[in-house]
């Protein structure tokens, strides 16, 4: 494959030398870039399908509104899949995973760009193929490759639990921030009232559209950087652990990965657990926009309304994400303390319980708020923690089959992430559109209340709002259904106590590889020396380029290498002995 020749190109090396995970690789590597390589997908999680409902009134092709979003499930499915058995059969310098960043970023931009660019002029079939078509490329193609690899890189990046634990809160973070930025806080109070332009006459569809088409540029731009980034500052050390010891490559059959996997009862309970917890995130993300649009009396009587749901939709992701980024601090000393099973769990029932304060009164913006803030606290440990037991659990089938099956593993985790928003999706159309749902509303006399069934005739103030059954469905689709996840995730986490053989697997791997090491005539070396000596020879190549590369720029231009050898080291020497350069290593 192509892409596997240009990751072993010297340009595309990875910028992380160092044998454990420092500062540089934790900030850029797994908080910074993701967290712009993401944004994107955020801002589709939250504003996509009400772009093709409000914008693109897709809702007036009947089901396939509907079934669009179910029905692409199937090659999502599929894409994240044939990503996941090519990462376990990629062998590069690079790693199995990271090449599939660099392969994502064409992919990912051209997708993005074809969202916005439907033929609104066109015929009715002309607009359902582009959208089809353009949707499954970026979900089902574009996006899996990229989120595929991005959520191995935490398994693959060490084996040190602490510092796999830090960066599954990091990466974790990443993706909470993405959401928080794209989906709910800065770009809903910035650009909603851009990308949903409003005027005397309601929704103005046509500039709306226009400025859909401007922002999908920036975000394609940010996503591609976004990305780039994180593939020059991650590093899969565990892949590289086989490489190293010059063991001859066995090709597992993906069927055999399948076997092992399925076959592993903590396997099952993880994955269950992802697809019930996220698909409450999913119908909660999906229903946001509407429910702040419809429900709150605030917007409905507002003179600009999309102005001022953008407005509260950023408060409420605001107050809801306060308590995420503190989370951030607290999630990994908390699952050190408490142990990572034992901290999502305990936070479940506290989000369960908190929960329940938002259906007090759900047209109340202050009660929903609060509602909303306990459910942040408690699903703090879920948001951060989970990838780090997931790495546990890989670990375990590791020591079990005596091969990783990360490609696998991860096609389904991030099969679940993005097939459910989908499929979420496609019941939140169905129930909208069963319950009546317009997309610029039913106009109401402001002092009652009650619908005004001649329009024409009608002489005083107008608001427009839903109707009642729309109402319900709202409040069940962003109050209600994580509840019910939380209760179904508590019941299926009770039995994961993979943590309790961490030792012993850590033990079984180490005894798997040299037992393959010995038989291929090889002489084991202990990991912690191996380690000591591959990093002293990195060392020493990295100096032994710089001073080659600083020879030929000095003879270039005349100067003598000598004196500017010396300032390079001091100005290192400064660097190094300076806070920042402490923290970057």
């Amino acid at each position: 494959m192509k892409i596997t020749k240009i990751a072993e190109k010297s340009a595309f090396h990875t910028r992380i030398t160092s044998s454990n995970v420092k500062i540089k690789e934790m900030f850029f590597g797994y908080l910074g870039a993701p967290f712009l390589a993401m944004i994107s997908n955020a801002v589709f999680a939250a504003y996509l399908n009400r772009y093709y409902v409000d914008v693109l009134g897709w809702t007036k092709f009947g089901l396939f509104s509907a079934l669009l979003p179910m029905v692409s499930v199937i090659f999502v499915i599929a894409g994240n899949f044939v990503v996941g058995s090519l990462i376990d059969r990629t062998r590069t310098a690079a790693g199995k995973a990271r090449p599939y960043l660099l392969l994502s970023i064409p992919l990912l931009a051209a997708a993005i760009l074809l969202l916005f660019l439907t033929p609104v002029k066109g015929s009715g079939l002309a607009q359902i193929l582009w959208i089809a078509v353009s949707y499954n490329l970026y979900y089902a193609v574009a996006y899996p490759c990229y989120y595929t690899a991005h959520n191995s890189m935490v398994s693959l990046s060490t084996r040190n639990s602490s510092q796999r634990g830090i960066l599954a809160t990091l990466s974790n973070a990443s993706t909470v921030g993405a959401a928080g930025v794209g989906g709910s806080i800065l770009v809903p109070i910035l650009l909603q009232s851009y990308m949903f332009v409003t005027d005397e006459n309601g929704l103005n569809v046509e500039a709306s559209y226009l400025h859909w088409r401007v922002l999908a540029v920036f975000l394609a731009i940010l996503t591609a950087v976004g990305v780039l980034l994180e593939y020059y500052y991650t590093r899969e050390r565990i892949t590289e652990e086989s490489q190293n010891l010059n063991l001859q490559e066995k090709k597992i059959p993906t069927r055999e990965h399948i076997r092992a996997c399925v076959h592993d009862r903590y396997w099952w309970m993880m994955i269950l657990f992802v697809l019930v917890f996220q698909m409450g995130q999913a119908f909660k993300n999906g229903s946001m926009s509407f429910f702040v649009r419809w429900m709150f009396d605030g917007v409905i009587h507002s003179s600009n309304p999309e102005q001022m749901s953008g407005t509260l939709m950023s408060t409420l992701g605001l107050v809801g994400g306060i308590p995420t980024v503190i989370g951030m601090f607290l999630a990994w000393p908390l699952a050190n303390k408490l142990g990572k099973k034992k901290s999502i769990l305990l936070g479940l029932i506290f989000a369960l319980a908190g929960g329940m304060v938002a259906f007090l009164n759900v047209n109340s913006f202050v009660i929903v708020c609060i509602g909303v803030i306990l459910k942040g606290i408690g699903i703090i440990p879920a948001q951060y923690v989970l990838l780090a037991l997931l790495s546990d659990v890989l670990d375990h089938l590791e020591a079990k089959n005596g091969f990783r099956s990360d490609g696998f593993t991860m096609s389904i985790y991030s099969a679940v992430f993005v097939g459910l928003a989908g499929i979420c999706n496609g019941v939140l159309n169905g129930m909208l559109a069963s319950s009546g749902y317009n997309n610029i509303g039913i106009a109401a006399d402001p002092a009652s209340g009650k619908f005004i069934q001649d329009i024409s005739s009608w002489t005083g103030r107008v608001v427009y709002r839903q109707s009642l059954g729309t109402e319900h469905v709202l409040a069940f689709l962003y109050l209600a259904v994580d509840m019910i996840t939380f209760a179904v995730s508590i019941f299926l986490i009770l039995g994961l106590n993979v943590e309790k053989n961490l030792k012993e697997d850590q033990e079984m791997i180490l005894e798997h590889q040299k037992q393959a090491v010995l038989a291929e005539g090889g002489v084991w070396e202990d990991p912690s020396v191996r380690e000591k000596r591959e990093q002293e020879e990195a060392d020493r190549k990295a100096e032994q380029d710089r001073i080659a590369e600083l020879q030929a720029y000095c003879r270039k231009k005349n100067l003598d290498f000598e004196e500017e050898n010396r300032k390079y080291l001091e100005k290192e020497a400064r660097k190094k002995n300076s806070l920042i350069g402490k923290l970057l290593g």
